[in-house]
């Protein structure tokens, strides 16, 4: 018994102390909960960015990302080095912390874990309703269809017969309510030989939508890896086929409009010194 009123002697001066420290925090030292929601997105920028070098290939870049953080929580470098600093001084606080974040970012890794288990599983059902290489120009939501949607898969011998190592999922929507509609969105999936790639763009408005795509993209700087699957689907979460007038159109892969043009340019030039040098030649004759 009187050992158990130690223990219990010793949990409430504990608590004290750790209540006596946050409560002396001072006011430009965020408080823990804040704390733990900037160190969990900066946590996921420092990976995102370690993940793609291809758009975070300069420290100009990486510190543009990580501003755009604090931007968000409305916090500063300065107040970040002072809350860092400050929670560091009282380790025991801060592993706690920490452990905290690193907790949130592991249930979220098992979701997401799920999410793509589950995709993989409706890929494979989706093999006999669309050709792996499929791409319609437009597409109705009010086709019956189980998926409310569609997908398509290009492998490395269809991406190697594209014309352009730059190019995009392009598609215009049309029908969407001025309130929106939650989750519906395109998302692809870029293997490349070292390192996979998810873009995801949600659909909110009747405008055009471009997903950029890559062929190659910098493995560091010097090399290059290559993509050698291009998955992608397009999906409208409508169980009641409330939405039904929706509808997608101009549905392509495209390319960027300045490549275009100036391969339209260059090949008008060449015309007219084809066209030149085939005068010259008959008034030489």
């Amino acid at each position: 018994m009187k050992s158990q009123t130690i223990s219990y002697l010793f949990i409430f001066f504990a608590s004290i102390v750790l209540i006596s420290a946050c409560s002396n925090r001072p006011r430009e030292v965020l408080n823990r909960r804040a704390m733990e929601r900037l160190m969990y997105d900066i946590y996921i920028a420092e990976a995102t960015m370690n993940n793609d070098f291809q758009n975070f290939n300069s420290p100009e870049k990486k510190e543009a990302f990580i501003r755009e953080i604090f931007r968000q929580h409305r916090v500063t470098q300065v107040q970040w080095d002072t809350t860092l600093a400050w929670y560091a001084d009282r380790i025991d606080l801060y592993l706690q912390m920490n452990d905290s974040v690193m907790a949130r970012m592991q249930r979220e890794r098992v979701f997401i874990d799920a999410k793509i288990a589950q995709r993989a599983v409706l890929l494979s059902n989706e093999d006999f309703l669309f050709a792996d290489s499929h791409i319609p120009n437009i597409h109705s939501f009010s086709t019956p269809s189980t998926q409310n949607g569609f997908s398509f898969r290009l492998d490395s011998t269809e991406i190697a017969d594209l014309p352009h190592d730059d190019f995009s999922f392009d598609f215009t929507i049309i029908g969407i309510p001025p309130t929106g509609i939650p989750g519906f969105q395109a998302v692809l999936t870029l293997d490349y030989i070292d390192t996979t790639i998810y873009r995801l763009e949600r659909i909110s408005e009747n405008i055009a939508y471009t997903i950029p795509i890559q062929r190659f993209i910098e493995r560091d700087s010097i090399t290059l890896d290559t993509l050698t699957q291009l998955r992608g689907f397009v999906r409208l979460p409508d169980i009641h086929r409330i939405f039904r007038h929706i509808q997608m159109y101009n549905i392509s892969l495209g390319y960027e409009e300045e490549e275009l043009e100036e391969e339209a340019y260059l090949s008008d030039e060449e015309d007219e010194i084809m066209s030149f040098e085939e005068t010259l030649e008959m008034e030489e004759r």
